[in-house]
């Protein structure tokens, strides 16, 4: 029985959990992001409280200085990444018919056997799905200025998000204590090990891969628009920035990299063959230099169970599914 109600207890916590999230998951995003905020900044808080700093004012002097922060990356950055994500949408769908142009030209049939005889019967309907997508995109950001429901959960991710994240910073010692006593004390010292090998796999994983996403977002960005690809500095931003999921980034930007590279400087191929290149030496830099740096062999989450987390708990509870997707599989693997 003792070993047994342990288990037990445990499990009806996991089960209410992700009954939690199911029922809850549309209004969980600001709380869910204004955890991790938490919990990635607190270091910094203690920091500054270790220094003689009052733990309240250093809450307000972080979160204040993150807000501030992202505001203004947000005004300076915003409006011209926008609209050139804007320009990229309306024009991407002319670039694959380039390419398909280029592909089905009975001039070049070897070109066309090297892309595949069977992109001329797929035309109409590759820019069948072109045109839905777009129209799909453009009618989820109208949604998100026009939508009363979009509008409430983009206020609530600005102004709740920064609120909870103060209060939880500045009883996050409270908290921890109070869980900790929730723990019987036969079993407590197991589970600060676990939660300790948690942490160091998720705050590693955190810090880590965001920087290496910063990297490449800059690296791609800065090649692609030195060699002057056309979208080049949005295409290289999102492509770093997915990198956050394994491979995904890379793989992605180098497919949309190379349509609009063909489309723009055909028949110049030493041109186009930079732009596999880019992405070929980034992932090498992600590889063999940055992810052991930055990421470290603190991290023993492997690439498929991350991508797999990822895709399951995002496919099952949206946005806030990528936001637990990493905890909760770290927890599960440790």
């Amino acid at each position: 029985m003792n070993v047994t109600r342990p288990v037990a207890f445990w499990i009806a916590v996991l089960a209410a959990f992700v009954v939690a999230v199911v029922l809850l998951r549309e209004v969980l995003l600001p709380f869910v992001a204004g955890i991790l905020l938490a919990y990635l900044l607190d270091p910094l808080a203690t920091r500054l409280e270790r220094l003689g700093m009052n733990r309240l004012i250093a809450t307000l002097t972080i979160v204040g200085a993150f807000v501030v922060g992202v505001v203004a990356l947000v005004i300076l950055i915003a409006p011209a990444l926008v609209d050139e994500v804007a320009r990229f949408i309306d024009h991407f769908p002319l670039y694959i018919k380039r390419v398909q142009e280029l592909a089905t030209d009975s001039n070049r049939p070897w070109l066309s056997k090297l892309v595949g005889e069977g992109l001329a019967s797929a035309e109409q309907s590759i820019g069948e799905l072109t045109t839905l997508a777009t129209a799909w995109f453009r009618d989820f950001v109208h949604s998100i200025w026009t939508g009363g429901r979009a509008l409430i959960s983009a206020f609530s991710l600005l102004v709740v998000t920064p609120i909870i994240a103060c209060y939880l910073i500045y009883d996050w010692k409270k908290m921890v204590a109070v869980i900790d006593n929730w723990i019987p004390p036969a079993q407590r010292e197991t589970v600060r090990a676990v939660v300790r090998d948690i942490d160091d796999t998720i705050r590693g994983f955190a810090i880590g891969q965001g920087t290496l996403c910063l990297i490449l977002a800059g690296f791609y960005a800065t090649t692609l628009s030195l060699l002057g690809l056309k979208h080049g500095l949005v295409i290289g931003i999102a492509a770093g920035l997915i990198s956050f999921v394994p491979y995904l980034g890379s793989l992605s930007g180098l497919v949309i990299s190379m349509c609009v590279a063909i489309a723009q400087f055909w028949p110049h191929w030493a041109v186009i063959w930079i732009v596999p290149a880019i992405f070929f030496i980034g992932q090498m830099l992600s590889d063999y230099l940055l992810s052991p740096y930055f990421v470290g062999r603190r991290v023993n989450l492997h690439p498929i169970w991350i991508m797999f987390a990822l895709f399951a708990f995002g496919y099952l509870f949206g946005f806030v599914g990528l936001l637990i997707a990493v905890p909760l599989a770290s927890a599960i693997a440790c």
